[in-house]
């Protein structure tokens, strides 16, 4: 058996060099302990390729039937935890291939024929970010299920809606998680519209221009699924792109930051809803914490920690965008530095999605699959707050607009009822016929029907309004959407 020059990076980098790389240099420039959770997918792309290149004469059978045996052994050794990783050898891609040229001799060798790192691990990238975006993709739908079965247990819960932080107009409660449903729907489409243009082979592009064997990378990508919705091959096309682009990443990183963005206002409101001066809501125990020196407090650190962390995910984009503006074609190694803000976006993205859904709806009971303990919902503090803020004075003008009002003169009318009930220290449907007739002529008994929190609720009766047959017919849409 010939000798096996990968035994080392700088070995693996032929005869060229006269001194060996430094080791701060060494450390420096090695990624071994951050890009090895990409091993799976490097085995998957090599035996894809390895394939190809047994399919079109470029290696023997022989050859592909050894680099399969030994893909294997290391498949065995990396999740057994016996691998043995090397700083030696810079990356995961030089560690894998190594440990195969030790085990299988020359047909180790010959794998890498026809490819380069550059679009190999452009590859690997795009086969571990397509099983992140599914996996992203699937928590974000059980989010979306845990707020929808929410809405639907409070549907005729009143909430005061606001604008500005002031007391709006009524709406319910069910109305305003949809809100947060609907954010999630629209980035559950953008993950697949991500997942796309992320589902496009590189490899065979080599280096930067292309390679002189005759590979056929059409069957490489239905190899690896890298295929379209009719079943056809994805391919790169140009093979200065191919190695060089992370726009996949960027345009992942962007998705999860928007996400991320959708949490932080959900977490907002979560924090003020189960503050005192509120008392919406009641997070369940587990996901709160004591004061280490005032006994009296619950706080609610992982909403907190959500909308710190949509931070660090928002800041992860940035990372990627500035990593990516200067670079002429075709790769260079700045790229090394795209996967642990891509890593780390990932594993962010997923914890959170797995907490909120918990928090929100409840923990899965493994036996039934019925989620319990999520938020407790106090409607008397919810309808307590919508009575105080004068939340039926738009009724009251739409009241008056119907009766033939100018919608100016009825808002001025409205604004000068308001001000009396302020003076009194009562809500709209507290004042007496007598003086709101005061303020109008056209008012008559039926305005307390209007003036009614339930009776401006069921008002609004357009569709994607807050009526509660309008928010019944949202749940059911989005039950059917979700299956």
């Amino acid at each position: 058996m010939s000798s096996n020059q990968l035994d080392t990076k700088s070995q693996a980098w032929s005869a060229l060099f006269s001194e060996p790389m430094s080791e701060l240099v060494k450390r420096y420039t090695a990624s071994v302990f951050f890009d090895q959770r990409l091993w799976q997918a490097d085995i998957q792309g090599s035996l894809a390729h390895a394939e190809m290149l047994a399919a079109q004469g470029i290696i023997s059978a022989q050859d592909w039937a050894d680099i399969q045996r030994g893909m294997a052994q290391i498949r065995a050794e990396i999740e057994s935890g016996q691998f043995e990783w090397k700083l030696d050898l810079e990356d995961v891609h030089l560690n894998i291939e190594a440990r195969l040229t030790q085990l299988v001799g020359d047909a180790g060798k010959r794998l890498h024929t026809g490819r380069s790192r550059n679009d190999q691990v452009a590859t690997d990238v795009r086969l571990w970010l397509r099983d992140e975006i599914d996996a992203i993709a699937a928590l974000l739908r059980e989010l979306q299920t845990a707020l929808v079965e929410v809405a639907a247990r409070h549907v005729d819960v009143i909430l005061p809606g606001f604008t500005h932080l002031q007391v709006a107009q009524p709406v319910s409660f069910a109305h305003h998680l949809l809100a947060y449903v609907e954010m999630f729907a629209r980035d559950e489409e953008r993950l697949a519209d991500v997942r796309r243009r992320t589902n496009r082979l590189p490899l065979g592009s080599a280096a930067l221009a292309g390679t002189t064997y005759p590979l056929d990378r059409a069957r490489v990508a239905r190899t690896l699924g890298m295929v379209d919705e009719r079943g056809e091959p994805q391919l790169c096309l140009n093979s200065l792109d191919a190695v060089s682009d992370r726009d996949f990443a960027i345009e992942f990183s962007a998705a999860a930051a928007l996400i991320m963005v959708h949490v932080s206002r959900l977490s907002e409101e979560l924090i003020l809803w189960m503050s005192q001066n509120f008392g919406f809501i009641r997070i369940a125990d587990r996901f709160t914490t004591g004061s280490s020196i005032m006994p009296q407090k619950k706080n609610p650190d992982v909403p907190e920690l959500a909308r710190g962390k949509t931070g660090r995910v928002v800041g992860h984009l940035m990372g990627l965008l500035t990593l990516m503006k200067g670079q002429p074609l075709a790769y260079n190694k700045d790229n090394q530095e795209d996967k642990e803000p891509l890593f780390d976006t990932a594993d962010t993205l997923k914890d959170t999605l797995r907490i909120f859904t918990d928090m929100i709806g409840g923990e899965r009971d493994p036996a039934t699959g019925q989620r319990s303990g999520g938020l407790t919902v106090n409607r008397e503090a919810m309808e307590a707050a919508a009575r105080r803020g004068y939340a039926t004075a738009t009724d009251l003008a739409d009241y008056l607009v119907k009766k033939g009002v100018p919608f100016r003169d009825a808002h001025e009318t409205v604004a000068h009822a308001v001000k009396a009930a302020t003076s009194h220290a009562c809500d709209l449907s507290e004042l007496p016929l007598a003086v709101l007739q005061g303020f109008h002529p056209l008012i008559e008994k039926d305005v307390y029907d209007v003036l009614s929190l339930r009776g401006s609720l069921q008002a609004r009766n357009t569709l994607g309004g807050t009526a509660p047959a309008q928010v019944q017919a949202q749940i059911e849409r989005h039950r059917a959407r979700l299956g």
